[in-house]
């Protein structure tokens, strides 16, 4: 081989070395999670970093690339049990929700404020407050919260409804917060129709149930128990049982607490043509419990 052939080998495989990382990197796109951290005692840890977190696809680990306070707007929909059943906890829910209101339309620290809608579920989903960021008007929906006599709860029409509403809109951080009982569910809808839309909206949901266990083995009963069970863990919600609702005004103000201090974690994921099925974050520090739901994706400009 001649001189100039050995620089030129020695030229292309230096060339090699610099572009394989450089095509590695452009195969990989990045995601991003809202994701609530909170220690034993159920309050947010604050000033977390990439190591701190964990992040799996499919039980793959994924490159945790940024980590920074999340301070998009959300789009919350809070769904109230006033049935029949909830009669005797309707005093103490109004009394618990305007500080948890106040609590969410506070300008965060980039100056935004979250939209707030109140909507009940006693005889049929009914919107007792539109979303705003006005408090007054969310007040005046507060104020409309009466049991609803002889009716039962429709829940799970609820969470169909307002989750199809946050998919058409294309809302970018949607939540919804179910403050229920166990009174008799009459939607009358299998679990799959449920969780089907509020995994669709990408829509994390947190759910407050109040007063004693039900022992009802109807079908209806064990659709809504799995929708409450599974919904809240698939989407990076949290479930809360409490057995009296004087403990509601403590339980919603942690919740707000938790939902203002969250992270937009941002990680790598490798280039593939079939998406992963689950997405999950963990704390890396023992004693801290990480919640997450995906980000919603920007839609491509034609």
């Amino acid at each position: 081989m001649t001189l100039r052939g050995v620089f030129l080998g020695a030229a292309l495989l230096a060339g090699a070395a610099v572009t394989v990382p450089i095509l590695v990197h452009a195969q990989a796109r990045e995601r991003s999670l809202y994701v609530s951290v909170v220690n034993e005692a159920g309050a947010p840890v604050e000033n977390l970093g990439p190591a701190d977190f964990v992040v799996r696809e499919d039980n793959v680990a994924r490159e945790v690339l940024r980590v920074a306070p999340a301070d998009e707007p959300m789009q919350i929909e809070i769904l109230v049990d006033n049935s029949q059943a909830a009669r005797d906890y309707i005093r103490d829910m109004r009394t618990a929700l305007p500080a948890f209101v106040d609590a969410l339309t506070e300008p965060n620290d980039a100056g935004r404020r979250n939209e707030v809608g109140i909507v009940g579920l006693g005889e049929r989903p009914t919107i007792l407050a539109e979303p705003t960021f006005d408090r007054a008007q969310l007040r005046k929906g507060i104020d409309r919260i009466f049991a609803q006599s002889g009716s039962g709860s429709y829940l799970l029409d609820a969470i169909i409804e307002v989750s199809k509403g946050f998919k058409k809109r294309d809302a970018p951080r949607p939540v919804i917060v179910a403050i229920t009982t166990e009174g008799p569910e009459f939607s009358s809808r299998h679990f799959d129709l449920v969780l089907n839309p509020l995994r669709d909206a990408l829509a994390a949901f947190h759910v407050i149930v109040v007063g004693p266990l039900s022992n009802d083995t109807s079908d209806d009963a064990h659709n809504r128990n799995i929708v409450l069970d599974q919904g809240p863990r698939d989407s990076g919600g949290r479930f809360e049982h409490i057995l009296t609702s004087m403990a509601l005004s403590g339980k919603l103000s942690q919740l707000a607490a938790e939902l203002t201090h969250q992270y937009k974690v941002t990680f790598a994921r490798p280039q593939s043509l079939i998406p992963p099925e689950h997405t999950t974050v963990t704390a890396a520090r023992p004693g801290l419990t990480a919640r997450g739901t995906l980000v919603r994706e920007p839609q491509a400009r034609p």
